[in-house]
């Protein structure tokens, strides 16, 4: 099966390590990836602003981007979330029956890592190996428009060597929300320091999520406490093996995610 990698645009500036734990874990499971140069945004910044228009093109440029595909994976349960429930909106409101019909057919095939992982290659097992104690934070879009439930609990808990405990109240929103953050600084501080108290209460030493901006904004509150717990994205822990070069997990900032392997 060909799948198309859609790293997003916080991953190919921020954190590149991401885009190419899900190239490593891919291939590694026997599936042909690859990396569409001309991906752009995925319009999520735009449409939950207000500017639906201004997200036409923006729409536009993903469809043509993924077209033909089997399937598109994106490590990151908030862009899949605008790929399947945004993009109709958008095209709809443009007028445009065949930017419509491209939506039609990229949407349903746009799935989330997990979610493809489990629902269309079948697996719960990748061969990973990670010893260390972990903790799973479920990011809003994942959990709450997405629904993919406990599927990345299934994932983690056969990687071998995790010990995997649970968050208190993982449920809970950490207060990112984009631009919520930016908009409403003092209840998203507030919410993360909620987020950030229960993940030390578990005594991790490795918080993990699907989104790497919920990461970036949980990871910035233990930081600022000097927690001595580190952030990872999903995709690196089941990217790991016993050969990993390094098995103490931390983002890589400042490079971009073009010459993906």
């Amino acid at each position: 099966m060909r799948v198309a990698l859609q790293v997003t645009c916080v991953n190919d500036a921020m954190f590149p390590d991401t885009g190419k734990a899900v190239v490593r874990l891919l291939r590694r499971l026997g599936v042909d990836v690859d990396f569409p140069s001309a991906q752009t945004c995925c319009g999520q910044p735009m449409v939950n602003t207000g500017y639906l228009d201004e997200a036409v093109p923006v729409v536009r440029a993903f469809v043509d981007a993924f077209a033909g595909y089997d399937a598109i994976v994106t490590p990151s349960g908030s862009c899949a979330g605008s790929a399947r429930h945004q993009h109709s909106i958008v095209a709809d409101r443009s007028g445009d029956p065949r930017l419509a019909a491209a939506v039609a057919e990229t949407a349903p095939r746009t799935y989330e890592l997990s979610e493809l992982l489990v629902d269309v290659l079948g697996v719960t097992d990748v061969g990973a190996y990670f010893p260390h104690r972990v903790t799973y934070h479920p990011t809003c879009h994942s959990l709450r428009m997405l629904g993919v439930g406990d599927r990345p609990l299934r994932l983690l808990e056969n990687v071998r060597g995790i010990d995997l405990v649970e968050l208190p109240n993982a449920t809970e929103c950490c207060g990112f929300g984009g631009t919520f953050a930016l908009k409403n600084a003092d209840t998203s501080v507030a919410m993360g320091g909620d987020k950030a108290r229960h993940v030390q209460d578990t005594g991790a030493e490795v918080l993990v999520a699907g989104d790497n901006s919920c990461l970036m904004h949980i990871g910035g509150m233990l930081s600022r406490q000097r927690a001595g717990v580190r952030v990872m994205h999903l995709a690196e822990v089941l990217a790991a093996t016993e050969d990993s070069e390094s098995k103490a997990p931390g983002p890589v900032v400042g490079a971009r995610a073009e010459d993906l392997p």
